[in-house]
């Protein structure tokens, strides 16, 4: 089975890791919903109980939402079932038991193992677009692609990263050392992969697959089994993920128990339960700042990686495409109502205005263009839901009513509530935009959702520096100018390479600051508080192993 793996997937690898070293784009995953058949139907879920053969099991979780089983966004129940992790040691003991044989195989094998992995998942993408849009509330086109085909790349980008890091020291060399008229020192030496132990995946709400394809798969490829602990109103997308994953392992002469799900009741707390386990020797999180705070301090024998939150900034000195930049812009803060790490929040704008194509426009003009621009965007529900999505949670749906109250400075646009056909119960809201002076008001954190803030500041030589210290003191996992000044451009530039965040210059096409492309793209720079790790750098694979030495005489 491995060698039919490799004439499969040799391949695909092979072209992953041209594309690494070319950055252009590639995708072996269409992403066309077209090319995957007729979308998935919810009902089709209901009843499924997922993972019945694993081990440490008590019991299920769900499918009532009493026992912790999904409510989606958009109202209705998921009604699917899966194993409750009773006894978490009795987990970390089948990952730890499966480890040596899957650690023995080699970085080639396994690699084309997470390739067949990604293979039947991407086969079932339909599936995973109905299951991303009702566990995260992303509307289906933006769930069927960052949710199947997108997270995918993402997680075959991992793959290819950790077999370039795993084969950078040859497995054999020979060593000569010449000693003038004896005989030469003469060594074999041969170098090994070697896995850190069990892995904890801990995924998000609202980017199940995408953000934890990354993690899952670098661990798996570098050798370590991997506990996936699941958002608990996120657990079908990673479910789905396990299931394909343990039945290929077993097909291809491994231990299904090299990837286990991790489901929990309410209130629980098993993350916190396994990140302390002493076995468990990578962490993979993706969420809030107070809990990946707490893995970094408090799971000191783990390598943990974590993307918490930011405050993510456009500066705006000038353009010769407004027109174009408003609708970037518009689009931007409006796609999955603003409930992306990636979406733009501090809009820096002079006060005196700004230098463009249709002439100079006054702070407050540049105000009521962009309020414009987002409701000719949505003024179609139909079309605002489309691109919308559903609110996630409770939290967000508060941050949007305490900006509609003026909590957060004066309402430039308001938030407004937009119908779903065939979902009366889904929350769908437009995005609200508050204008705040940088000489007065206090800037806030993270307001993760819909909220968005234009900022007056004194000079765009001000606004360079807001950013930089925001991104220093808050973190920020992107950042945006808007410039025709060369000046003004090396000093954002300089400032971002300062501050270590990712930057994204006059933006006025079919690109957008919240989206970043898989073998191309870093996503994150591990340079700010915002994250302390990149997708996908030679970093974020590279501590998931050692390469430990033999050596002997020749």
């Amino acid at each position: 089975m491995p060698q039919e793996l490799i004439d499969r997937h040799q391949p695909t690898l092979d072209s992953a890791l041209a594309a690494l070293a070319t950055r252009d784009y590639w995708s072996p995953y269409p992403e066309s919903p077209r090319a995957y058949g007729e979308p998935f139907a919810l009902d089709a879920f209901h009843g499924h109980d997922l993972l019945v053969d694993q081990p440490g099991t008590d019991g299920r979780v769900g499918p009532d939402l009493e026992n912790g089983g999904e409510q989606s966004p958009y109202g209705p129940e998921l009604r699917v079932g899966y194993p409750h992790a009773g006894d978490p040691e009795a987990l970390v003991a089948a990952a730890r038991a499966a480890q040596p044989a899957w650690a023995q195989a080699g970085p080639l094998v396994r690699a084309v193992v997470c390739c067949e992995i990604l293979a039947q998942i991407n086969a079932r993408s339909a599936e995973f677009g109905t299951a991303v849009m009702h566990t995260t509330g992303q509307a289906y086109g933006m769930a069927f692609q960052a949710g199947g085909p997108h997270a995918q790349d993402r997680g075959l980008e991992a793959v290819a990263v950790a077999y370039l890091e795993q084969t950078r020291l040859p497995e054999r060399a020979e060593w000569t050392k010449p000693q003038g008229k004896r005989d030469p020192l003469r060594m074999v030496k041969e170098f090994t992969a070697v896995p850190r132990g069990v892995a904890l995946l801990v995924g998000c709400n609202t980017f199940p697959t995408w953000n934890g394809y990354p993690g899952l798969f670098a661990s798996l490829a570098t050798g370590n089994p991997v506990l996936v602990k699941p958002h608990p109103r996120a657990v079908l997308p990673l479910a789905l993920t396990v299931a394909i994953a343990r039945e290929v392992l077993a097909e291809a002469g491994f231990s299904p128990d090299l990837v286990l799900l991790a489901a929990e009741k309410p209130g629980e707390g098993l993350a916190k339960t396994l990140a302390l386990n002493p076995a468990v020797r990578v962490i993979d999180y993706t969420g809030s700042t107070a809990f990946g705070d707490w893995l970094e301090e408090n799971a000191v024998q783990a390598q943990v990686y974590t993307e918490k939150a930011g405050v993510n900034t456009v500066l705006v000195d000038s353009t010769d495409d407004y027109a174009g930049m408003l609708a970037n812009l518009a689009f931007s803060l409006s796609l999955y109502s603003g409930q992306m790490c990636t979406t733009p929040q501090n809009l820096l704008v002079p006060r005196g205005g700004i230098a463009t194509d249709q002439g100079h426009k006054e702070y407050q003009q540049v105000v009521a263009d962009l309020t414009g621009a987002i409701e000719g965007l949505l003024g179609d529900d139909a079309r605002a839901a489309g691109l919308l999505g559903a609110i996630v949670n409770p939290g967000v749906l508060q941050r949007i009513e305490r900006a509609e109250k003026g909590e957060f400075g004066a309402s430039a646009l308001v938030s407004r509530s937009v119908p779903v056909d065939g979902f009366p119960d889904a929350v769908v809201r437009t995005p609200a935009l508050v204008t705040l002076d940088g000489e007065t008001d206090a800037l806030p954190g993270e307001c993760f959702g819909p909220i968005s803030f234009v900022v007056a500041v004194d000079s765009s030589a001000q606004a360079v520096e807001l950013l930089r210290d925001t991104v220093r003191e808050r973190g920020a996992m992107t950042a945006s100018a808007y410039t025709t000044s060369p000046e003004v451009e090396s000093a954002v530039i300089g400032a971002c390479l300062d501050a270590g965040v990712s930057l994204s210059l006059n933006l006025t096409g079919q690109v957008y600051v919240n989206q970043t492309a898989a073998f191309s793209d870093l996503h994150g720079t591990g340079a700010n508080p915002a994250a302390n790790s990149a997708y996908c750098d030679a970093a974020f694979v590279a501590s998931r192993f050692r390469a430990i030495e033999v050596r002997r005489h020749a």
